[in-house]
């Protein structure tokens, strides 16, 4: 599996075979990234029926909770207009995300890169990168 300190393809398989999973529970096709801890791709899965459109938006969202070590929707409040961080999604490009569906990926405490999930309503991405977490988890548990 991983090395100390960064996600593996491996890895990355794992988190999209959770996330893959669980969409197709929910009957809910999504684009799914993963990044590693510097928010570069490691691997991308579009399922048959995700938005063409959401690509960008999941691998942005992988890349912002990777590079900031934080869920997107932590920046829903706090990029909000009015708000300190208001402006913050236009920096690196336009590639932070400031609404749900990206995730820190953590293992002992370290972050080690990041997943996104887009492709229909925010709770559904949340949904879906929550069980993905889980499910990596369990498998490192197992070994």
């Amino acid at each position: 599996m991983r090395k100390k300190g960064c996600l593996t393809l491996e890895d990355a398989r794992i988190l999209i075979e959770g996330a893959e999973r669980k969409a197709a529970d929910m009957k809910a096709p999504k684009s799914i990234a993963v990044a590693d801890d510097g928010g570069h791709l490691i691997a991308f899965h579009r399922m048959d029926g995700a938005n063409r459109t959401s690509i960008d938006i999941a691998i942005n969202k992988a890349f912002t909770s990777a590079c900031s070590h934080r869920a997107t929707l932590d920046y829903h409040k706090l990029a909000a207009p009015g708000e300190p961080g208001f402006g913050l999604h236009m920096t690196n490009q336009g590639r932070l995300i400031i609404f749900g569906g990206g995730f820190p990926v953590g293992v002992d405490g370290e972050v080690v890169g990041g997943i996104g999930l887009s492709s229909g309503p925010v709770d559904e991405d949340l949904a879906v990168g929550e069980a993905a977490l889980e499910y990596y988890q369990q498998r490192l548990r197992r070994g």
